[in-house]
């Protein structure tokens, strides 16, 4: 987040803390117009070369007392301005209109109903696809301003003033999953009128000369994990500053995808990296995690291990003596840790532990990707030469498999939770009863992102009813729209009825890891084969400490598509492929049901700690 004043016409993000402020700035250099990041409370003086500004969303609502601080001066100048969301209420609330909250929120795709279509909304049809994440609505319009257009629940979806160039959206253009959002984003710049000269190309050159200022004369010790992000961060070091001042770590933890260490060594070998070492650290990882049960706290472990290993590899250095520590951290990793001024912490990411934080105050950490997305990764690592193999594997989480078993103490549910959890089942069964579908609310508990805020909550599960997808997404999305207590829905994929499921004590342990290993595997190699891996973005395997009583436990498939990670649908793999998996994945000793996720991002996060 800048508070110096560009040297160019840029566009200013304004920064309200919400899970895509810099998604926005993204998309808005993507399309060729450079694009700042500033606090809200910016100086006018940073604005000076400000040709347009974007209020991004944000986890607060505009009649907040504890709202983020703003410059209320920002509003009065003759620029160009476009509010999403929380920005689209207070640029309302500051010209004269009203919000307040709604009494139905939504999150996920709804249809926009075009009344006029100018300004972002020119040259769209009557009817656009948007994605939608809300509680609060403008129930009045400031003066000046004109209904753009509305959806089932929300009567002013978007609204404008045409004169003064002042536009507001309830949707998230930005996002992969608003087809036309582009469009809408490309046609703001345009009123802008400054011209497009920004492109990646640039943005990588100027990240090497970042690297180059911030080593200056040290070395670099980076943790390879194989993945696109610490692969593509491994190779622009390298290519920056020389393999002789580089050392690459690679550390088997053991939470690792079945053989992927082995893979990895390899793929890196026939690149000719000679500065690559491989370290068996699996015991150091999972003697700790023993009886372990709460998610971040596995994090937490993990992170510090990992710090452990590394300066073990340094013999015992604290990064003092001409070193520094790389990470492959890129932007989504850190905004979903609270990692902007205003944001809500939605996980503990481990490359952010403590110890983390101690060496990024001291200056000993280098992040060269930390503001790039997945797609913008993928892209410099082909600039770079890299193989496609490597640039397009599926993401994997630092912590590995270590945040897809779930854990579980055995501790009985309160009183007081099971009245929710039966409050929420009722509304559930009633939602989804209309499709033709039974709902139970599982005793286990799965991380969400809802309005900007993280949740924790127990998932829907559906069972019976037709297998057809658009009918399960859209009881999904009433069911996490309607009852705030619930941010997941999954359903029964298994050729058995479930039945009744508890939940046993269970934490991260070399048969759990191994089980879940050969789970993830079989759902791999079926999805390669079927040559589907390049459009599922991301298939996430979660084993969860449920079952019968009779034994065994339950395993949830999580495809998705997405191109950043800060927002994705679940994919809709066509049933055959989907009865392969589970035929595969059933036939494995200890599980007893497979489920399937049909819930988009938001309300629940990709992974589902």
């Amino acid at each position: 987040m800048t508070t110096e004043i560009p040297s160019r016409s840029f566009i200013a993000v304004l920064d309200f803390g919400g899970q895509y402020a810099h998604l926005i700035a993204n998309r808005i250099r993507r399309l060729g117009m450079y694009s700042e990041i500033v606090p809200p409370d910016v100086d006018a003086a940073v604005l000076e070369h400000a040709v347009g500004i974007i209020l991004s969303g944000g986890p607060s609502s505009v009649y907040d007392p504890s709202q983020p601080p703003y410059n209320a001066e920002l509003f009065e100048y003759n620029l160009p301005m476009l509010g999403l969301c929380y920005g689209h209420h207070l640029l309302a609330q500051q010209l004269g209109g009203q919000v307040a909250r709604g009494e139905v929120r939504e999150f996920g795709t709804a249809t926009l109903r075009i009344a006029a279509g100018e300004g972002p909304l020119r040259g769209l049809s009557d009817r656009e696809e948007v994605w939608m994440s809300h509680g609060d609505q403008i129930v009045q319009l400031p003066d000046g301003f004109e209904v753009l257009g509305s959806t089932e629940d929300c009567p002013i979806a978007a609204m404008g003033d045409s004169t003064r160039h002042r536009y507001g959206f309830q949707f998230h253009p930005e996002v992969t999953h608003t087809p036309n959002g582009m469009r809408m984003l490309e046609n703001f710049i345009d009123l802008c009128g400054a011209p497009r000269e920004w492109n990646v190309g640039d943005y990588i050159d100027e990240i090497s000369r970042d690297i180059a200022d911030q080593v200056g004369d040290d070395r670099v010790l980076l943790l390879v994990s194989g993945g696109v992000d610490s692969t593509v961060c491994f190779a622009l070091l390298n290519q920056t500053i020389g393999p002789e001042r580089v050392k690459g770590v690679h550390i088997d933890n053991g939470l690792m995808r079945k053989n992927e260490s082995r893979d990895v060594i390899a793929a890196f070998s026939d690149l000719g990296y000679d500065n690559l070492e491989h370290v068996d650290a699996v015991d150091r990882f999972l003697t700790p995690l023993e009886g372990v049960t709460d998610p971040e706290e596995k994090r937490r472990i993990i992170g510090r291990m990992f710090v452990e290993v590394a300066s073990d590899q340094l013999g015992g250095i604290d990064l003092e003596e001409g070193w520094l520590l790389a990470q492959g951290t890129i932007y989504p990793d850190t905004i979903e840790t609270g990692g902007t001024r205003h944001a809500a912490t939605i996980k503990t990411h481990h490359n952010r532990v403590e110890e983390i934080e101690q060496l990024i105050a001291r200056g000993k950490v280098i992040e060269p990707l930390a503001h790039l997305y997945k797609d913008e990764v993928r892209e410099a690592g082909m600039a770079l030469g890299l193989p496609e193999a490597l640039v397009w594997r599926h993401p994997f989480p630092g912590p590995g498999l270590g945040v897809r078993i779930l854990c579980d103490s055995g501790a009985e549910i309160m009183e007081d939770e099971r009245v929710l959890m039966a409050e929420a089942e009722a509304r559930a069964a009633e939602i989804a009863a209309g499709a033709g579908y039974d709902a139970r609310v599982l005793p286990t508990r799965s991380v969400g992102v809802q309005g900007d805020y993280r949740t924790y909550a127990h998932p829907v599960m559906l069972n019976g009813g037709e297998r057809e997808w658009r009918a399960l997404e859209d009881v999904s999305t009433r069911i996490t729209n309607e009852i705030r207590e619930i941010n997941r829905v999954i359903y029964s994929v298994s050729r058995n009825d479930p039945g009744q499921l508890i939940t046993r004590a269970a934490s991260v342990t070399p048969d759990r890891l191994s089980l879940l290993q050969e789970v993830d595997a079989i759902a791999m190699r079926i999805l390669t084969t079927a040559g589907l891996d390049r459009s599922a973005w991301q298939l996430i395997t979660v084993l969860l400490p449920l079952g019968p009583a009779s034994g065994g436990e339950c395993v949830v498939l999580r495809p998705v598509y997405s191109t950043e990670a800060m927002t994705a649908k679940f994919a809709d793999l066509p049933w055959s492929t989907v009865d392969e998996m589970v035929h595969g994945i059933e036939a494995l000793t200890g599980i007893s049901s497979v489920f399937y996720d049909v819930t988009h991002k938001p309300p629940a996060t990709i992974e589902w700690e």
